[in-house]
């Protein structure tokens, strides 16, 4: 692990997974720079926010001036990932290889394709069979081709579906509805066990892989608690919310519908295939190599909703 705490961490994104690296990078006491397209976050004193066009090279190798460490956060909505998605990570890349940064990529597990059940791992082979996986597996491969290459060093984190503060996604469909009375929406077949990675600890991990150059030339599965059903997790925010829930699951076909009118759902129907069978992780590796537990399930779920409680009252006034 690296010791100097004036090094320079730069993230791309200030999103929820970016939010949380960063805080891990500042208790560490690095220099953090956030990179986004307004110029504008919710940041502690003393974390630089810069505004960016990241699929402009020039402008991406301008923001990453002077770092050592480079996080790449971003991402492009949704329904957007086949065109945009491979042309801001590559820029991004090209960026901190020009200053000769490590970069650290945060991605998801949906280049596995259909684990069928099994826990994934990170040594399992890819097979995307989704328009969305085949993008994180061409991304995930060229990341690999360049470190090989000794265009630069990459190492990459994988969580998940994830939820916590400030994640806006599961919020909007759990957390915000549980609090305001709403029926709460969940996918496919709540019934069957899942693993949800708590951001803060995706984040924290992020983090990890920065500061430790052990990790680099490989993904890691960042720490994940032990599965739970959509259901056992709608009855902890319930309890935490201190008020009843319902809850509602959406199928291919309420998801085509919606999709009619909106372009996020359209895009979920290809992955109902990780909420029609059990879709876990083993995150064991990370665990044992860098000695990080991940928060217990009860425990995230209390800090997301004390959070979304505040957000919730905060939008009021």
């Amino acid at each position: 692990m690296n010791g100097n705490t004036s090094e320079l961490h730069v993230i791309f994104g200030t999103g929820p997974v970016g939010q949380w690296t960063m805080r891990a990078l500042v208790k560490m006491g690095k220099r953090v720079r956030m990179v986004n397209r307004s110029g504008k976050a919710d940041v502690p004193a003393g974390v630089e926010v810069v505004k960016t066009d990241a699929y402009d090279l020039a402008s991406a190798k301008a923001a990453v001036q002077g770092a050592t460490v480079v996080y790449q956060c971003a991402q492009p909505e949704y329904h957007e990932w086949v065109e945009k998605f491979p042309p801001l990570q590559s820029s991004i890349l090209e960026a901190a290889a020009s200053v000769g940064a490590k970069l650290i990529i945060c991605d998801n597990l949906y280049m596995y394709g259909d684990p069928d059940g099994k826990p994934i791992t990170e040594d399992m082979p890819y097979r995307a069979h989704t328009r969305k996986g085949k993008v994180r597996q061409v991304m995930a491969e060229a990341a690999m081709a360049a470190h090989k290459a000794g265009k630069l060093r990459v190492a990459v984190g994988r969580a998940s579906d994830f939820f916590g503060p400030f994640e806006m996604v599961q919020g909007e469909q759990l957390f915000i509805p549980a609090l305001t009375g709403k029926p709460a929406n969940l996918l496919g077949n709540p019934d069957l066990p899942h693993s949800f990675t708590y951001v803060k600890d995706f984040g924290t991990a992020l983090a990890v892989l920065g500061t430790h150059d052990e990790a680099l030339g490989q993904a890691w599965i960042t720490p994940t608690a032990p599965p739970v059903t959509q259901n056992q997790l709608v009855k902890w925010i319930e309890a935490e919310a201190g008020k009843p829930v319902k809850a509602r699951a959406a199928g291919k076909l309420l998801l085509s519908l919606i999709g009619l009118f909106s372009p996020a759902p359209k895009e979920l129907v290809e992955m109902l295939y990780e909420f029609e069978k059990p879709f876990t992780v083993d995150s064991s590796r990370f665990e044992r190599t860098f000695g990080m537990k991940p928060t217990l399930t009860a425990d995230a779920i209390r800090e997301t909703v004390a959070w979304f409680k505040t957000h919730l009252a905060q939008a009021r006034t």
